[in-house]
């Protein structure tokens, strides 16, 4: 990584001129003075207590008497009252260019000690998926591919919701209806679901009914668990349906009734470390801490009535995954309200010892509309996600005559992009607002503004020989890109180290920005110059090499034409 090299130039320099300490160098947010920056003068200053121009002015000077200055830089200067500017040399550049373009993964840096369970979509089942669970699929998919091309292992489970309420609100409509167990359709479940857990918010009695046939169930009820099996396989193969559209993919499908066989086993581990109390009936681990800003309740093991709920089922499941896999680390995706969730179930595992995985809660924002709220449909409701398909696809067929010619796979394939680049170039964190106009677009920082740009870049490049690259740098807007190209492994370090595909979203969308000017600006079919035009085509197709690829990494596939 470029940074790396610069950062361990700067240590040799401070090294020899008896200086210890900070060496961090970052990228310039002033690209018309320099490439890269070296702040750390004022600390240096601060513990040696000499004054920063001094001290700059003597790395500085240091660095250009270096016997090998050309190869790393074309400049280096200080600016008070205490800034190293460092231009970087073209050779160097172009070094790395052809590491880039030759070595495996763009010469980024690999890793393969270590175990991720990824544990991301979360869907209940009998429920039909809305917009509500985009983001745990796209962002989780997104994650897991991020940490897989960095050469880690990843095992990813979706973790069906299967064994809630639901599903005793489910075995209630079809005994209610007398349903034949080979009648459950999918279509069927859609509508007893809404049905009857709105009846239970008005109907005390039918919500404890429910309550009973979910606890029933949890018991072992023969005649509930067949319901449960036929419930678990139609919606199952429906959920199973949209995340293949989505090209979002998992090892196991592995529900909360998983976990049911691990819960004696997590509940005499906590025992035996002594970590349960009795409250008001209920078995409790008290987790809060003498740190907290914030009251942290107790985690609820067991229910005064005997029943356990999700803080028990993640507990076991983490046994489970610990037993099975032995992860190094484990990685949930899920609305960042369930923070609190997570931190009563991360604390009552450490306590118990029972695994050693480095545990991480990924949260996350909510889709919202334009005003704000979040994305709902005009009855009030957040659309299925086979609407928003629907919708997505007639508004971009609807933009040219020509898009509704193209095929069913590359009008997917647009549909996918528009809806997953409008999700991952934010934060995963916050909210943001799905305009689907907007995102739509071929203009503008929208997924199908990438594929235009990879698909003309690749117009000018099919059938080409590629041959080498050579030292000479030809104009700025050549420059601009080749030194976007190298900065690839900072985006992505961040990306993996963050957890954040949006590092990588905003990488790809600047490539492009500045692959579109270069191209504007240097006419490379009519160049004269082989030599020129070839480095040209060289630099462009190791360009669309990493757009391809950085949007795979964002689960993001790209269409024949557009």
């Amino acid at each position: 990584m470029i940074t790396k090299i610069l950062e361990n130039i700067m240590k040799e320099e401070l090294n020899k001129l008896n200086y210890n300490g900070y060496t961090k160098v970052i990228k310039s947010n002033r690209p018309d003075l320099c490439d890269y920056q070296f702040d750390g003068v004022f600390k240096l200053a601060s513990i040696y207590k000499k004054s920063p121009i001094e001290i700059g002015e003597e790395i500085v000077s240091s660095l250009n008497e270096r016997g090998d200055f050309s190869c790393y830089f074309k400049e280096v200067n200080f600016v008070k009252p205490g800034f190293i500017n460092i231009t970087i040399s073209d050779s160097l550049i172009n070094e790395l260019l052809i590491k880039m373009n030759e070595k495996e993964k763009f010469n980024i840096e690999q890793k393969n000690d270590e175990v991720f369970f990824l544990d991301y979509g979360g869907p209940n089942i009998a429920k039909p998926l809305h917009v509500g669970h985009l983001r745990s699929a796209i962002v989780g998919e997104s994650v897991k591919r991020i940490i897989e091309f960095k050469g880690y292992k990843t095992i990813s489970d979706v973790h069906l919701g299967d064994y809630g309420l639901q599903i005793g609100q489910v075995i209630y409509a079809i005994k209610k209806d007398n349903i034949n167990i080979d009648d459950i359709t999918i279509d069927y479940l859609e509508k007893a679901y809404p049905t009857i857990s709105a009846l239970c918010k008005e109907n005390k009695e039918v919500k404890s009914i429910c309550e009973d046939i979910t606890k029933e169930l949890q018991d072992g009820n023969l005649e509930y668990h067949k319901y449960f099996l036929k419930i678990k396989e139609v919606s199952g193969n429906d959920i199973k349906r949209i995340y293949k559209y989505l090209d979002v993919n998992f090892d196991l499908w592995y529900g909360e009734s998983d976990s049911y066989n691990y819960i004696e086993e997590a509940k005499n581990i906590i025992d035996s470390k002594k970590l349960f109390k009795i409250s008001e009936g209920a078995l409790v681990v008290d987790v809060k801490e003498d740190t907290d800003k914030k009251e942290i309740p107790p985690l609820i093991f067991r229910k005064s009535n005997g029943g356990y709920l999700y803080g028990t089922t993640d507990i076991a499941t983490i046994l489970q995954r610990e037993k099975e896999y032995k992860p190094d680390h484990i990685l949930y995706f899920t609305d960042l309200r369930q923070d609190m969730h997570f931190n009563q179930v991360f604390r009552t595992v450490k306590k118990a010892s029972i695994t050693d995985a480095n545990l991480e809660f990924l949260g996350f924002g909510t889709v919202n509309g334009k005003d704000g709220k979040p994305y709902k449909t005009r009855s009030g409701e957040a659309p299925k996600l086979d609407n928003l398909f629907k919708e997505v696809k007639d508004l971009f067929i609807s933009k040219k005559p020509e898009n509704e010619g193209m095929s069913l796979k590359d009008q997917d394939k647009i549909v996918n992009a528009i809806i997953k680049f409008a999700d991952l170039q934010n934060n995963r964190e916050k909210d943001y607002i799905f305009d689907i106009d907007k995102f739509s677009e071929v203009v503008g920082k929208t997924g199908p503004y990438i594929l235009y740009t990879y698909l003309r870049i690749n117009k000018i490049i099919e059938n080409k020989e590629i041959t080498t690259l050579n030292n000479i740098v030809y104009n700025d807007y050549d420059r601009n890109l080749r030194i976007k190209l190298i900065e690839l492994e900072l985006a992505f370090n961040n990306a993996f180290e963050c957890r954040m595909p949006s590092y990588i979203a905003d990488y790809i969308y600047d490539l492009c920005v500045i692959v579109n000017s270069f191209y504007q600006n240097n006419h490379i079919n009519s160049e004269q110059d082989l030599e020129k035009k070839n480095n040209w085509i060289y630099i462009l197709n190791l360009t669309n090499k990493i757009i391809k690829e950085m949007l795979n990494i964002l689960v993001i596939d790209i269409p024949s034409v557009m």
